[in-house]
């Protein structure tokens, strides 16, 4: 909705559009089938991967020096200094099992399989081949995506 208004030789012009969830059915601006509702009929992404992308992320920002820390990254963040921590902790993984979080296939429906909270006691592991042995143990091969590269894929965690 564009409205325009005239007072005193001053003009004022301004825009609402549509937020929450009437927009991301698309009952906003730039009809059906655009933005989110393009995105919820594809699935939704894995928290976990979602996280993993993020620490990734987070951790290019530090390196970059775009933030100073990780408390900088709480702060701009409104979290806890801890949840930084628990979240770049991630990082920690064997990168084999980064790579398989990442490529987790979206969901449509249904609780993920795996969560941050499941994976901590597997993040506390030093050693990258017991991370390895023990992410067999508890997820055996997870399937990824089939558009994801073949060696990873087919290589037995």
């Amino acid at each position: 909705m564009k409205a325009n208004a005239r007072a005193n030789g001053l003009a004022l012009e301004w825009t609402l559009e549509r937020r929450g969830k009437r927009a991301a059915r698309g009952g906003g601006p730039g009809g059906a089938g655009t933005g989110a509702t393009a995105c919820a009929q594809a699935g939704k992404l894995p928290r976990v991967t979602r996280l993993m992308a993020l620490a990734i992320k987070f951790q290019g920002m530090v390196d970059s020096g775009e933030v100073r820390d990780y408390a900088d990254l709480a702060r701009l963040g409104y979290v806890t200094r801890a949840r930084i921590t628990q979240l770049m902790n991630l990082l920690n993984l064997a990168p084999d099992i980064q790579e398989q979080l990442l490529l987790l296939p979206p969901r449509s429906a249904g609780r993920d399989d795996i969560s941050e909270r499941g994976l901590r006691p597997l993040v506390a592991i030093g050693s990258w081949g017991r991370q390895r042995k023990a992410w067999r143990q508890a997820h055996g091969s997870i399937s990824v995506d089939q558009n994801a590269s073949a060696s990873s894929a087919s290589r037995p965690y």
